[in-house]
């Protein structure tokens, strides 16, 4: 019961959420994904371009293929070079849907933990006088925290492969290991979003995954909105910055009914 209790908690904020982004001027945080967005489709694709021809020389030198001289040497070459090129951009952007959402909350850590500052400061009032000092160390643990729960995530993506490939019961786990994976990224996102409001209530990264576990169904219903933007065919890691701005202020506003509810110290610098 308290874990559903807990899910409508972490869904309904997200209405709330929308109202508050617009009311209270925080819209300008949506241009942040715009610039996030740009950077990451320019520096992916010439990643991936340069990428492609450091692998197009090392296979066209191992064949001989680029100073071959035979009859139907120059399309064979350029087949290879196609075909090269395909495989790897395909690569590229499987990998990059599974772990766009984990890159985009580390490009955006800056932001998201300062629009969490400001949304909790517009619900309560509490004012934390802004420190570089302060913002640097938010901003580390918000990568550090991403990059826990990415890595994670990967050793259970693992496990459910290793499982598969037994039989019969890895057929059985594989009908549900996507409806499973999905829920776990829906947490671990969650998490993140979350984190940056227990932060500031001077929690320790272990205190923070005792809580996050003990509400659970916030931290799911948070990071299931993000989750299923960001598997939207093509342009799901294009939307998830501007999901994220969303989630992080949903889960601020869910944040401050937990601190009520467990009674957390709020520590405010004055």
């Amino acid at each position: 019961m308290a874990f559903w209790k807990d899910f409508g908690l972490g869904f309904n904020t997200y209405g709330k959420a929308i109202s508050l982004i617009f009311k209270k001027g925080l819209w300008w945080f949506f241009f942040f994904p715009i610039v996030v967005n740009i950077l990451l489709f320019w520096g992916g694709l010439e990643g991936i371009g340069v990428l492609i021809d450091w692998f197009n020389a090392k296979v066209l030198g191992w064949t001989s293929l680029e100073s071959a001289d035979f009859w139907g040497s120059g399309v064979l070459s350029y087949i290879l070079t196609f075909l090269i090129g395909g495989i790897l951009r395909f690569l590229f952007f499987a990998f990059f849907t599974f772990i766009g959402g984990y890159i985009v909350l580390i490009i955006m850590s800056p932001i998201l933990a300062y629009l969490s500052e400001k949304t909790e400061k517009i619900i309560t009032g509490n004012d934390y006088p802004f420190s570089a000092s302060q913002l640097m160390r938010d901003v580390v643990r918000g990568v550090l925290i991403a990059i826990r729960n990415m890595t994670i995530e990967l050793g259970w993506m693992l496990i459910f492969l290793i499982i598969g490939i037994i039989p019969l019961i890895g057929w059985i786990i594989s009908l549900f290991s996507p409806v499973l994976m999905f829920f776990i990224s829906s947490y671990f996102y969650g998490f993140s979003f979350m984190d940056y409001s227990i932060e500031r209530q001077k929690l320790n990264v272990r205190k923070s995954v005792h809580l996050i576990r003990k509400r659970k169904g916030v931290a799911i219903a948070n990071g299931m909105i993000f989750s299923i933007f960001l598997i939207i065919p093509f342009c799901g890691v294009s939307l998830a910055g501007f999901t994220a701005i969303i989630s992080t202020v949903a889960a601020s506003i869910a944040m401050t009914e937990i601190v009520k509810q467990e009674q957390i110290n709020v520590i405010v610098k004055t």
